[in-house]
């Protein structure tokens, strides 16, 4: 068991986020492969208001942004991903209920044919909040779980609000909700995720998304907090076993896109989905990303100084879809993009190096991704493992990130046979 230390105080928790990249050029003519690509899925953060102070928030919620979007703005956005063809959307914040008019936001997505969902801490979600939700024609709410209630409260930085977040459920599911959960996996809850599952499945869960914290924003600030790349070894089996469980109590396990990649679980953690197994990052391809400003990127974690492609004050979402830089990284990416141990792998072609967002703010760049089970098992073959260390902080504002590099080294002894167990994948 890891023991959590104490939170650093040397970055403010909620710094005030700069203004929106505005008149950003566009790239040029549109091409086939732009209007080949539809952003069937969004995630919109509406605010960057925030009621909690977590210690692995990527955007560093807390305050609201200074240019945030006015409700007409919001409106017309909705009318604009309807006709560019997105089928669902996710509000997100911050905390999406902070903003006055999340109901009405909401209610223009469900009137312009689209699904609506919310991913929430839940610290304020009461009853008559779930209530508005369904009035509003809200289809899911996910809460966000991340350890057992001292774990969550630590990194959560709110006393109570592990209570708060299973209060939320209740309070959707009573409400008529459909509730699911999502859960980050870092060093301090490891131990414990197996009974956060029970605890769900207790709150009866449709789904359950989960991911690894990544390096961004806070969670830059405590490289401790992060799990290393050969954990996955231990990971992926765990999560492997936990699948079992959820399918017996009929809750959809939903690995996230950082989460992988192609070792001997891969059929069964993504088995349904249309090929069967993981395909590359989908930002700018079938996901979209949208800041509270008007800012738009092709995902919304990946880092804003490195792609917003425009905003939607200057453009609208279409030009900005089909005709940036920024949202068109993945549309052009080649295996000859990639590199490290990356380039050279078995499933380059098809992987393509997986999540961006993990990657980039690691090394400062796509193309190379040390989170990957695959990759664990040939490099444990060799007698060898790689961990992150970090050589720069970040700097301290929203969707920041430092620098880290890639440490390869020999498996200590000591470790080497526990390592060898859990890759000789056992019956889960």
């Amino acid at each position: 068991m890891v023991q959590i230390p104490p939170r650093p105080r040397h970055l403010p928790i909620a710094p005030e986020a700069g203004p929106a990249r505005r008149r950003l050029p566009l790239a040029g003519p549109v091409r086939p492969i732009d209007r080949k690509w539809q952003p069937v899925y969004a995630v919109w953060e509406i605010t960057l208001r925030c009621d909690l102070t977590c210690r692995h928030c990527g955007s560093r919620a807390g305050r609201a942004r200074p240019d945030e979007l006015t409700t007409a703005e919001c409106l017309d956005l909705v009318r604009q991903m309807a006709e560019l063809g997105v089928r669902e959307v996710t509000m997100i914040g911050g905390e999406a209920y902070l903003r006055d008019d999340w109901t009405e936001i909401a209610r223009a997505i469900r009137a312009h044919g689209m699904q609506c969902g919310i991913t929430t801490g839940g610290r304020g979600f009461t009853p008559e909040r779930a209530r508005q939700a369904r009035e509003a024609g809200v289809q899911s709410v996910s809460v966000s779980v991340d350890g057992l209630q001292e774990t969550h409260d630590k990194i959560r930085g709110v006393q109570g609000s592990y209570d708060a977040a299973m209060a939320a459920l209740e309070n959707l599911r009573a409400a008529g909700v459909p509730v699911s959960a999502n859960t980050q996996f870092f060093r301090y809850n490891l131990h414990e995720i197996p009974e956060v599952l029970e605890q769900l499945i207790e709150r009866k869960i449709h789904s359950w998304q989960v991911q690894i914290t990544v390096a961004m924003g806070r969670a830059a600030d405590e490289p401790e907090m992060l799990l290393q790349p050969y954990q996955m070894l231990e990971l992926m089996p765990m999560l492997a076993r936990l699948k079992r469980r959820a399918d017996q109590a009929r809750v959809r396990i939903w690995p996230g896109n950082n989460i992988g990649y192609f070792g001997p679980y891969e059929s069964a953690l993504r088995g349904t989905l249309p090929r069967g197994h993981m395909a590359s990052c989908g930002a700018g391809r079938s996901t979209l990303g949208i800041e509270a400003n008007g800012d738009i990127k092709g995902c919304p974690s990946l880092p804003s100084a490195d792609y917003v492609g425009g905003n939607i004050r200057d453009h609208s979402l279409r030009e900005i879809w089909e005709q940036t830089t920024p949202l068109r990284f993945t549309r052009d990416r080649t295996v000859d993009d990639l590199w490290g141990f990356c380039r050279s792998c078995y499933y380059a072609d098809t992987c393509r190096a997986g999540c961006s967002w993990t990657s980039h703010v690691l090394l400062g760049r796509p193309g190379n991704n040390p989170y990957c089970h695959h990759r664990a098992l040939e490099l444990l073959r060799e007698g060898k493992r790689e961990r992150v260390v970090r050589l720069a902080p970040a700097p301290g504002e929203p969707f920041d990130y430092g620098r880290f590099q890639i440490v390869e080294e020999p498996w200590p002894q000591d470790e080497l046979a526990w390592a060898q167990e859990l890759a000789t994948c056992p019956e889960f």
